[in-house]
């Protein structure tokens, strides 16, 4: 059942934000409707890791059995040096993380988690509207009433004059900007800069399995850390596909998303420098490389951020962060949860209901990244600091490798 009153919420993007975010409130009888601006939902080629803290949501929204058809999941997450190929340290996955977290740590390629996720909002009959950009809203005395370029298109194409047809807008009780890094719902709510260049660059790519040799493949997570630079490999689709993942600094590039196989070889293993010959060995291995010049925003500092009025943001639209703690689809998957939590409360106008979603949110996020952002340094540390780095996971090995207060934390805690 609806909760009382509410008619109509509207979601802004169709990727796993908005997808998690249009299932969860459904399941709790939330009526929402997704406007998507692709015509049709697709995801480019990467993996994600999604730790215990994520897993544990998915199963707990019936998703258990699709999760385990597509994904893979590694039974221990190792550290390396770049330049020696040295392991530095390694974490227990696995059975320990289900047996510590209650739910496993999982790796996936995004194109599949995002048509589980799709799957699973047209199974509880959610209302999807591909080909509609939301381009802002204005208050009405019924509600939002939600602007697409569609309608302004439309309503610029019919005549004018006495009698001339009006293209009726989307009316909603809310809207929810899942609308990504450069969401427009975010622009209009808070009017801030746009997100920021970090400086680094992200090489990615998939290769099948097969068609490695036999000692370059593996069913690990595998993080190699050199100066101003790291790469991460791990399984995805059942562990048929190896997905890395090179981070570098430099300057952001004019075209930062086209395929460019041997442009982003070259200018990769430029970037890359004298690294080991275990790593070199992987990274020659891949025919190409997709480059993405890296944006965030800096850590959350309270929960206006998030929500104002009738109107809230979701994943990174509200809080992009840095890949260094692996956790920007978690956050995202996160605050569908509470967000559906909070909608579906038995009491509290609309604004009020956002508000509390704002409320238990922003720090949680902000702490992730700030964290990711500490990570990155450590990383990509030189001099004493990598020094210092590596004895640390030599000595102290899980104990600084493990993260209980996010793998255990979240909505649906273990804590």
């Amino acid at each position: 059942m609806a909760p009382a009153g509410f008619q109509n919420v509207v979601i802004a993007g169709g990727g796993i934000g908005g997808l998690a975010a249009a299932l969860a409130c459904a399941r709790q009888g939330v009526p929402v409707q997704l406007l998507e601006r692709a015509a049709q939902l697709s995801e480019v080629g990467a993996g994600i890791q999604i730790g215990p803290n994520v897993t544990r949501i998915l199963q707990a929204w019936g998703l258990g059995d699709a999760l385990a058809q597509v994904a893979a999941f590694p039974k221990r997450l190792q550290a390396r040096d770049a330049r020696t190929g040295q392991v530095l340290g390694s974490l227990r996955l696995g059975a320990r993380a289900q047996a510590l977290y209650g739910a496993p740590y999982a790796t996936i390629h995004r194109a599949d988690l995002q048509a589980m996720l799709h799957t699973a909002v047209q199974a509880v009959g959610v209302d999807v509207r591909l080909g509609q950009t939301v381009q802002g809203w204005r208050e009405t005395a019924e509600g939002l009433a939600v602007t697409t370029a569609q309608e302004v298109a439309a309503g610029a194409a019919q005549p004018r004059g006495e009698g001339a047809a009006t293209v009726p807008p989307l009316m909603a009780d809310a809207l929810i900007g899942a609308d990504g890094v450069w969401s427009a719902v975010r622009h209009q709510l808070l009017g801030d800069v746009p997100a920021r260049f970090t400086g680094h660059l992200a090489y990615r790519a998939l290769v099948t399995q097969a068609d490695l040799p036999v000692h370059l493949r593996s069913d690990e997570v595998t993080v190699w850390m050199g100066p101003r630079l790291h790469v991460v490999h791990y399984p995805v689709r059942g562990g048929q596909w190896l997905n890395l993942i090179a981070i570098v600094h430099g300057d952001k590039p004019a075209q930062a998303e086209a395929w460019d196989s041997a442009g982003h070889t070259q200018s990769l293993m430029q970037a890359m420098g004298a690294v080991g010959a275990d790593l070199h060995e992987r990274l020659v291995a891949v025919p190409a490389w997709r480059q993405w010049a890296l944006h965030d925003r800096a850590p959350m500092a309270g929960p206006h951020e998030m929500a104002q009025g009738r109107v809230a943001l979701l994943g990174d639209a509200a809080h992009p962060m840095r890949p260094y703690l692996a956790q920007g689809a978690g956050m995202a998957i996160e605050d569908a949860q509470v967000l559906a939590q909070c909608l579906s409360a038995e009491t509290g106008s609309m604004a009020e209901r956002l508000q509390a979603y704002a409320n238990q949110r922003w720090a949680r996020n902000a702490q992730v990244q700030a964290r990711a952002i500490r990570n990155g340094r450590i990383f990509h540390a030189t001099g004493p600091v990598a020094w210092g780095r590596n004895l640390s996971m030599r000595l102290m090995g899980e104990r600084v490798m493990d993260v209980p207060w996010l793998y255990g934390g979240g909505p649906l805690s273990t804590d």
